[in-house]
């Protein structure tokens, strides 16, 4: 049994677009233990989405191997790869993809339906993780009674709900204004401080600068990985 959540080796991954050959990743190296807070970064074409989809089982790569939580999934069916995904890994994303008309209870709920945890459970842990966030008062609210901070608290509580190995954030402060962003974050800080594992998928370098590794891809290859300490007076200190 390895003490690391996510072991990723020599993975490639490449798309056929026409006659065109594309190689989006090109042999990544990548190892993640249990409560690491890393971002992923990158510019466009770097192969950091792609990436991303892997390490959330969205996608497989083409070679290579990558073990979550001790089970090889590289090689799993798309069947196997949803189960793994609803139980070993919270996502939020930019655009928070809430269900519209369901309201922030209905949302957070979703995940354990398709767990098969039943109705009275479901909903007394659905509200219990929405207080959590601060929205305990918000529990029969749609998502287009919210502010966009409040919706992504939602998006959060939805991906906490599993107690899930990883969570994964793609741009989760994209769609907000600055001074929510930072709100955003410090809940991920305390999500972290709570022993949540966290992998942060973002191109801006300030919400970067929250996790404590960062990992930069160029070309489809990891061009540097390196630790970052926060010192106590709150400024990032890089190895």
């Amino acid at each position: 049994m390895s003490d690391h959540i996510i072991q990723i080796k020599n993975i490639q991954k490449i798309y056929q677009m026409g006659t065109q050959t594309v190689n989006a990743l090109n042999g990544v190296d990548l190892n993640v233990k249990k409560n690491e807070y890393i971002a992923i970064m990158g510019p466009s074409g770097s192969g950091k989405s792609t990436l991303m989809n892997i390490i959330g089982c969205l996608d497989t790569p083409t070679f290579g191997s990558y073990i979550l939580n001790n089970r090889n999934v590289s090689k799993l069916s798309d069947n196997e790869l949803a189960a793994v995904r609803n139980k070993e890994i919270g996502f939020i994303f930019q655009t928070f993809n809430l269900l519209p008309r369901s309201s922030c209870l209905a949302n957070v709920e979703l995940p354990l339906i398709y767990s098969g945890v039943k109705s009275s459970v479901r909903k007394e842990k659905a509200k219990a993780m929405l207080e959590s966030v601060g929205l305990g008062d918000r529990t029969h609210h749609k998502p287009n009674e919210l502010s966009g901070g409040q919706r992504q608290r939602v998006a959060i509580a939805r991906a906490l709900i599993n107690s899930p190995s990883i969570l994964l954030a793609d741009e989760p402060t994209g769609n907000l204004d600055s001074q929510t962003g930072i709100e955003i974050m410090r809940l991920f800080e305390e999500l972290y401080k709570a022993g949540n594992t966290i992998i942060l998928v973002t191109h801006e370098e300030d919400i970067a600068a929250h996790a404590r590794r960062i990992v930069r891809l160029k070309d489809g290859v990891i061009e540097t990985d390196s630790a970052i300490t926060h010192s106590t007076a709150g400024k990032v200190l890089s190895h």
